[in-house]
């Protein structure tokens, strides 16, 4: 349905659109991941508008959990984990989608 992106397809896209440098716009993204991944490790909530809020949400934990790989059972400690919320402006222009898939067929 979708293709998959890598943070490389991302940067290309970028490169194809404007006339900056590859490497800084590597920079710039590497730096904007960093940025995001440091404020989720220090419990801060980043709101970016039309887009979406990344936060970091604590998951409780459980005295029994079983390891689907090995069929081990195990406690699992309460921790976090990163969460993503889309925004308004995203979550309309996602649900236009199938109608618009729907058109093209």
């Amino acid at each position: 349905m979708f293709d998959k992106k890598t943070k490389n397809d991302l940067v290309d896209s970028i490169y194809r659109k404007n006339s900056f440098e590859r490497q800084t716009i590597l920079a710039v993204v590497d730096e904007f991941l960093g940025e995001v991944k440091s404020c989720l490790e220090n419990g801060d909530t980043i709101e970016l508008r039309g887009f979406g809020t990344f936060e970091a949400r604590l998951r409780n934990g459980r005295k029994t959990a079983r390891n689907p790989k090995t069929g081990e059972t195990l406690s699992v400690k309460p921790h976090y984990v990163a969460a993503f919320r889309a925004g308004q402006v995203l979550k309309d222009k996602l649900w236009k989608l199938i109608d618009e898939k729907q058109t093209e067929n």
